[in-house]
């Protein structure tokens, strides 16, 4: 007689997992994009953003990070913070939660659309949860009016 399926076969088969992924994942009711299914674990270094974006390659020019706020690059899973005039930091854009990628940056805020959390754009630290760790800050340097992994 078959047993009956448990949680971990169902997971390890992979036909839970999408659902699973997916659940809680509701819109910000302000029009921001889909959140986008996890890219990384939440506890993976972030070398891959690194290579998306390859040395001497610029990642963004210092005027298209506001300040007081930031700009999600979520195709190098990046997000780049100007927390005050002239000072840039960036972050890895993988929440810490669940792996999802956060999608905007509002009220000096990081925001992350699959559960709500929020981390601090001056040192990524968690402002509001589920998310229990900051996200991984990136060295980030100017040259010029570029901004530049490093």
């Amino acid at each position: 007689m078959p047993q009956p399926a448990t949680r971990r076969t169902v997971l390890a088969t992979g036909t839970g997992a999408l659902a699973l992924g997916c659940v809680g994942c509701g819109g910000d009711g302000g029009g921001s994009t889909a959140p986008q299914p996890p890219t990384a674990p939440a506890s993976s270094p972030s070398p891959a953003a690194r290579e998306a974006a390859p040395a001497g390659e610029a990642l963004a020019r210092t005027e298209d990070i506001p300040e007081g706020g930031g700009k999600v690059f979520a195709d190098r899973r990046i997000v780049v913070t100007q927390p005050e005039k002239g000072r840039f930091k960036a972050f890895s854009a993988v929440c810490t939660h669940q792996g999802c990628t956060v999608s905007q940056v509002t009220d000096g805020t990081i925001l992350c659309p699959c559960h709500s959390s929020r981390f601090h754009i001056s040192d990524g630290s968690v402002t509001a949860g589920p998310a229990s760790r900051p996200l991984a800050e990136e060295p980030v340097t100017v040259r010029g009016n570029s901004l530049y992994l490093t």
